[in-house]
């Protein structure tokens, strides 16, 4: 007789089931990863749970277990064979330049040795940013929590991350998410074998792409929409931002159109579905929720097209996210307005996506016109072709 146990949920909150799964499998890769860790951090791990989002708990410990595997691997300032063996005494001793060596020499490009293959990994100075913010929280938590003798973190050398560049954003421009729309309603760029599957599929689709473009939703916020998370009589639906955040949207006729056409004309019937999808909202042609990279390949699919390009150069969801900022943006809505719409952190983000709007000051000069009077306009341009003339008899 099997001693395994099926997973039930009892959730008394207001977050859907799924969204409640979601979270837990976090929760239990994060109690993994801490139970592979030195016993001596358990304050630390307690700090965590109660401080940050289960996300950055979870990006957190990963980081500060590659470190520890690094320190075994280096055997330089342990001798313990297991990162779990790892001794108080031992990690007191740690220096700032011995962080600063993982950091800058080590974690820049190192190797993996499989069966078959060695596999070279590299890392920007994004992600070494991320890894000296995780190692960062560590010490100052340990020092602070009276563990260690020293605060390190002060001698970490800066990690200088490059400055975002608007041209570098790559978005949709208006005609072309208009030709991405117009191809998933008509089916024009696709394979025959492509259209297969559109044929049974392009109501999902199109109210994917159109949630995409209109509210600028990560890839996760829109997997994880259930068809209860439409109140279509009050006009609106709920995302789960990161951070455990709970949004209301309001929906607009377009996306209540699309999403109503799916759901009655071509999504599969609640009754003939699993308990487990029975509310998911975008389901897959096995009647499972969609999963992040058949959605990462659907908006390729559809961009790549819109842009007459090759599938493999088509854009990520991320990427739909940025043509929703511009377009609002382009189309007179404030940074702010926008801020709130796509949830950014800093308004700085939001003006990268400003910088996009086209002549924005030639609009501004062309409709603040100082002489009305079409006479004097008129004697305006005799006067510049007077003045053209003159320069070419010289």
């Amino acid at each position: 007789m099997s001693n395994s146990k099926s997973l039930k949920i009892h959730n008394k909150s207001d977050k859907p089931d799924n969204i409640v799964i979601r979270d837990n499998n976090v929760i239990e890769r994060c109690i993994s990863i801490e139970n592979s860790l030195p016993k001596f951090m358990k304050d630390y791990f307690i700090y965590l749970k109660g401080s940050v989002a289960v996300s950055t708990r979870l990006a957190y410990l990963v980081d500060i277990q590659f470190f520890c595997s690094y320190l075994v691997e280096m055997q330089e300032l342990t001798s313990a064979k297991d990162i779990n063996d790892i001794s108080l005494e031992e990690f007191n001793k740690i220096k700032a330049r011995d962080v600063n060596l993982f950091l800058g020499d080590y974690c820049t490009r190192y190797y993996k040795q499989t069966s078959k293959n060695t596999l070279i990994f590299e890392n920007n100075n994004r992600a070494l940013a991320r890894k000296k913010s995780s190692i960062s929280t560590l010490f100052k938590f340990m020092y602070r929590n009276e563990q260690l003798d020293n605060n390190i973190t002060d001698g970490f050398n800066p990690i200088k991350l490059p400055k975002p560049q608007p041209d570098a954003i790559k978005r949709l421009e208006i005609d072309e998410v208009a030709k991405m729309l117009d191809s998933v309603e008509n089916g024009d760029g696709l394979t025959e074998k492509e259209k297969v599957y559109w044929k049974k599929t392009k109501l999902r689709d199109k109210a994917i792409l159109a949630l995409f473009v209109t509210y600028g939703l990560r890839l996760n916020e829109l997997r994880e929409l259930n068809i209860s998370s439409f109140n279509f009589s009050r006009g609106e639906f709920k995302i789960y931002r990161k951070r455990g955040k709970e949004v209301l949207m309001p929906i607009n006729h377009t996306c209540e159109l699309v999403v109503k056409d799916y759901i009655y004309n071509e999504r599969p019937q609640s009754e003939l579905l699993n308990d487990e999808y029975k509310d998911a909202l975008f389901l897959s042609l096995q009647n499972k929720r969609l999963t992040s990279k058949s959605i990462r390949q659907l908006v390729k699919k559809y961009t790549s097209i819109s842009m007459d390009t090759s599938r493999d150069n088509g854009y990520s969801p991320h990427k739909l996210r940025a043509t929703a900022a511009t377009s609002l943006i382009q189309n007179g809505f404030s940074i702010y307005d926008v801020q709130n719409l796509l949830d950014h952190d800093n308004v700085t983000t939001t003006q990268l996506y400003a910088a996009h709007k086209k002549h924005v000051k030639r609009d501004i000069v062309n409709n603040f016109e100082w002489i009305d009077d079409e006479s004097d306009l008129d004697s305006f341009d005799s006067l510049n072709e007077d003045i053209i003339n003159l320069s070419k008899d010289k």
